[in-house]
């Protein structure tokens, strides 16, 4: 599956981590803004972003409680197990590197650089964190904390798409964003493509950001792309081979086109779908479906008892066998 963080280690391996990087104050800025610099670039303008401001003045003390988290901050998880080593390493040798934070429009601070140690300092009840404070705009605060945690976190192309969802409205366009991220515009569209993905996968992208890569949503969203709801019913059919493995998510698109077509070329252009209610008495127990996508026999929960179960796949266990020469 396509995944842009893996790229983005791969091409950022020789890249030093932001503490090591040494500030040449008498380098010459360029005479005008890179393009599109490339993922690596756009990691070590992030890194070297943070030094600068955490050098960008003395630090200070703050009470911890008129704190609060990056509101960009794509990372919803953290190490319980690490964040409590980095906790009692403050308690025991105290905070070596302030936190980096900036003045909201209310009386409060946001967290720039540093969310962990300020978790740390909670987890162990410090009233006071040492930062330092800066002037930061919505844009950089947004590129910095996507930047730093695509690159830094297992995030799946879903999940990096959701981040940047969350980020987009404070860049001024997409070129913008693009740059900041040092991906092409392609591929940035590539990956806002998932929010035009029928509700029922981002359903289960939510509990499951894996299922599919931007590669394989962008050609879902391009086949579906004004079909009417004939076309979302096999969309959706498909759509549930993938939850459970048994299609590729790269083939999905390919597959719903198909059977799109095959729908269109029946006679005098009628689906061949049928539906066949399955009743227990007055009671519907279930339906028979068949389509162009396949034949699907669906019985309501409660309706079966273990009997009626064993006799079902019994018969399907003959009609098969004795399909393939193989039964008794």
């Amino acid at each position: 599956m396509s995944n842009l963080r893996e790229r983005m280690m791969n091409k950022t391996a020789e890249v030093r981590a932001a503490k090591d990087i040494k500030l040449d104050q008498q380098q010459e800025k360029p005479a005008s803004p890179r393009t599109a610099p490339g993922m690596a670039g756009a990691l070590a303008q992030a890194q070297q972003r943070i030094v600068e401001l955490e050098k960008a003045g003395a630090p200070s003390e703050l009470p911890v409680a008129e704190i609060v988290p990056n509101p960009w901050q794509p990372r919803q998880l953290f190490n319980e197990a690490k964040l409590s080593q980095l906790a009692e390493s403050i308690r025991e040798a105290g905070l070596v590197q302030p936190i980096v934070v900036r003045r909201t429009t209310t009386s409060g601070y946001q967290i720039v650089a540093g969310e962990r140690r300020w978790r740390a300092h909670k987890m162990i009840g410090k009233e006071t964190i040492k930062v330092v404070i800066v002037e930061l705009s919505d844009e950089e605060m947004a590129m910095l904390a996507l930047v730093e945690n695509v690159a830094r976190e297992d995030l799946s192309d879903y999940e990096v798409s959701r981040s940047i969802r969350r980020t987009e409205k404070e860049f001024p366009n997409r070129k913008r964003m693009a740059e900041a991220l040092g991906i092409s515009r392609s591929e940035l569209y590539r990956l806002l493509a998932f929010v035009e993905l029928p509700d029922f996968m981002i359903k289960d992208l939510d509990v499951q950001p894996r299922l599919i890569g931007a590669h394989a949503a962008e050609g879902v969203v391009s086949v579906l792309r004004d079909k009417n709801g004939r076309g979302l019913e096999i969309a959706q059919e498909l759509w549930t081979k993938v939850v459970s493995g048994d299609l590729d998510q790269t083939k999905l698109a390919r597959a719903i086109k198909q059977a799109m077509e095959s729908d269109k070329k029946l006679p005098g252009g009628v689906s061949d779908r049928s539906i066949e209610k399955i009743f227990s008495g007055k009671n519907q127990a279930g339906s028979i479906t068949k389509d162009a996508v396949g034949f699907t026999v669906k019985i309501k929960a409660g309706m079966l008892t273990e009997d009626k179960e064993h006799q079902i796949r019994a018969l399907i266990s003959r009609i098969f066998s004795a399909g393939t020469g193989n039964g008794d």
